[in-house]
């Protein structure tokens, strides 16, 4: 995620999760039965892509896992609490056992809080507060709703701060460097469907200091654009009447209909077809 957005992003928004806020390098490693580690049923992941599953087994076959799995004591058992793609995979690959650090309870609930006392500081940028809200829904199962009951704040805020993540890259990067604001932000993913619009509205920003009010209009003009490209191909259409002109003219005629109005279309194919419609226009 954080490929090519200058020194020090990768800190910001880690690609393993784990590593990042479960481990130590103090840790010890032990190893477990795989049939000793129960899946968590809290996991807000429920979907796992079967091909990249088998390619991770493939890799754990020639290599082993690298990173340890991070399990909790539960009865006479461990409750899986973060690496289930490497827990699925290793029993794709055929291992009867897998490395894990082994958290208590207590020790999983002081790092909870310590995540939500994080994205409580008033200092934390959006970017900031998106990659904790996203730690402690990937890492301690908490669901956005959860998070946000903790939080005292609205599932909306969260889910909002959450899409943050979704950004193109040149976009995290101006908002993480305070570029563009987190309303700029927000246009920018309205465009979602649209790179190439998302491209445009921030150079337009940046080199015209545009509003976010102006952003907003942007947005609101790009998705009327399309909305009329759609309507305009989909009502063209044969109709009694260009049945007849056609008649007359001898070629296909159509017409599309437009939020304005609309378009009649004479068909040709070459030069000389065009020359023969101009005669008999002549001749009406």
């Amino acid at each position: 995620m954080g490929k090519g957005l200058g020194k020090g992003f990768d800190v910001l928004i880690p690609t393993d999760f784990d590593k990042a806020i479960l481990t130590d390098v103090n840790d010890r490693v032990q190893k477990l039965f795989i049939n000793d580690i129960l899946q968590n049923p809290d996991q807000p992941r429920r979907t796992f892509e079967k091909q990249a599953l088998e390619e991770l087994a493939a890799s754990i076959n020639r290599f082993g896992i690298l990173q340890p799995l991070i399990v909790s004591p539960k009865g006479s058992k461990y409750l899986l609490v973060a690496g289930e793609r490497r827990w699925r995979a290793a029993q794709i690959a055929g291992l009867k056992d897998v490395p894990v650090i082994v958290r208590k309870r207590e020790e999983l609930e002081q790092l909870e809080i310590a995540l939500i006392e994080n994205v409580q500081r008033v200092d934390l940028s959006p970017l900031e507060q998106a990659v904790s809200i996203e730690k402690l829904h990937q890492q301690f199962n908490f669901s956005y709703q959860a998070i946000a009951d903790r939080l005292g704040k609205a599932s909306s805020t969260i889910h909002n701060i959450v899409r943050l993540l979704n950004l193109p890259e040149d976009a995290r990067k101006a908002l993480q460097e305070g570029v563009i604001s987190e309303g700029h932000a927000r246009s920018i993913l309205a465009l979602k469907n649209d790179p190439k619009k998302q491209a445009e509205l921030l150079a337009y920003i940046v080199k015209n200091n545009w509003t976010v009010r102006q952003a907003e209009q942007f947005v609101t003009s790009a998705k009327k654009g399309a909305e009329a490209k759609v309507a305009s191909r989909a009502t063209a259409a044969e109709t009694p009447q260009t049945k007849s002109l056609g008649k007359r003219l001898r070629t296909k005629v159509t017409v599309k209909r437009t939020a304005k109005g609309g378009r009649l279309e004479i068909h040709y194919k070459n030069d000389d077809e065009l020359q023969a419609l101009l005669q008999r226009f002549d001749r009406l």
